[in-house]
């Protein structure tokens, strides 16, 4: 029996870091967790979800499917849920994941799963004028004696892997992480998403691209400039009180800042507080720009956007959970409308939803 590797990915986009992390997962079927078209931290994909997902079928993995929008548009915690809920589900043994710490995350789902209840009820005593990552460290930092920064995110997600994994059978599996998460410089052995998508149309990016993959990274490209003056339309046109996690404060901050700024980093940087972080504003402002209401279901099922011929027989074990076309009936709609709305971004951009079917390698 071959063993089943789960791994929580966004390929945004794919480089030989992801590569590496592949590789280093060992033998076995590797089932991916992919965000779609909307990012973790508030952001539109550089590419479209399909692309990416070739993208990691090309170098490794053996099935991708989607983190539905509501999933993947999320802070740390909820995020790695919904993934391990999806992965868990998709029958894994192991989840295997990037970190900056040599840490044995096995020892936190332990801690996690013994005292989750005191742990929980002590982030609801610290002060709301604390962000919620810095209450998150906190807890941490009480029942734990880990002590980290903002400068290890892949820890603080593999943390929240690790939370999402107590009340299931799965192993986790950290791979040492070194390179700088947020440097811009397209330097060292292999080069971070951010310094891809920051000088993506630069040659030398390719020296941290897997060789398969340059055709691909011809593909239609976005940022938050392409949505820009949607997201200042409905922020000016719209109520925003009916917006997911919109509060009084925040609303007047963002509708006061969009009359004077004029990028979406001007606007990000106008509403941001110690308080209010700005993954967090970039997150809200990506609710805006999608239309996400205060209350949403996520979907039962799991989409899947591709498969090679070793992952098609493993699909066969749990295809009751499994939407491999959406045609009338719709997988998840808020998912499917933030896919419309990511297509106006570019004319070059495809359908991606109805009638596609999943890619086979």
């Amino acid at each position: 029996m071959q063993k089943i590797i789960g791994i929580v990915a966004e390929f945004n986009p794919f480089h030989n870091g992801h590569k590496y992390l592949l590789d280093q997962a060992g033998d076995g079927i590797k089932i991916v967790a992919m965000s779609g078209n909307f990012m973790q931290r508030g952001e539109p994909a550089l590419f479209d979800k399909w692309t990416r997902a070739e993208m990691a079928l090309k170098n490794g993995a053996d099935i991708v499917v989607e983190l539905p929008v509501m999933g993947a548009v999320q802070a740390a915690d909820f995020f790695a849920q919904v993934a391990v809920d999806i992965l868990d589900d998709m029958g894994i043994e192991a989840l295997v994941f990037g970190s900056e710490s040599a840490l044995d995350y096995q020892k936190i789902v332990s801690l996690y799963k013994d005292k989750s209840a005191e742990m929980e009820s002590f982030i609801r005593t610290l002060p709301s004028t604390l962000s919620y990552p810095e209450r998150t460290q906190m807890m941490w930092q009480k029942f734990s004696g880990l002590h980290f920064d903002g400068n290890t995110p892949n820890h603080v997600l593999a943390l929240a892997y690790a939370k999402a994994s107590a009340d299931k059978d799965i192993r986790l599996q950290a791979i040492h992480r070194s390179n700088a998460f947020h440097s811009q410089s397209l330097s060292g052995e292999i080069a971070s998403a951010t310094a891809i998508r920051a000088n993506i149309d630069h040659q030398d990016i390719f020296n941290f691209v897997p060789e398969n993959l340059r055709q691909l990274y011809q593909q239609p490209k976005v940022s938050w400039d392409n949505y820009f003056a949607l997201l200042k339309y409905k922020i000016i046109s719209q109520d925003l009180s009916l917006i997911f996690q919109m509060n009084t404060e925040l609303e007047s901050r963002i509708k006061t800042a969009i009359k004077k700024v004029t990028t979406f980093d001007e606007l990000v940087e106008a509403v941001h507080t110690k308080r209010y972080t700005r993954a967090r504003v970039r997150r809200l402002l990506t609710y805006v720009l999608l239309d996400i209401p205060r209350d949403f279901q996520l979907p039962q099922n799991i989409h899947v956007l591709g498969f090679t011929k070793q992952g098609q027989k493993h699909l066969t074990k749990v295809k009751d959970k499994l939407v491999t076309r959406i045609g009338k009936e719709a997988w998840d709609l808020l998912t499917q409308k933030s896919d419309d709305i990511y297509q106006l971004g570019h004319r070059g951009l495809k359908e991606q939803n109805y009638g596609r079917k999943p890619l086979i390698l």
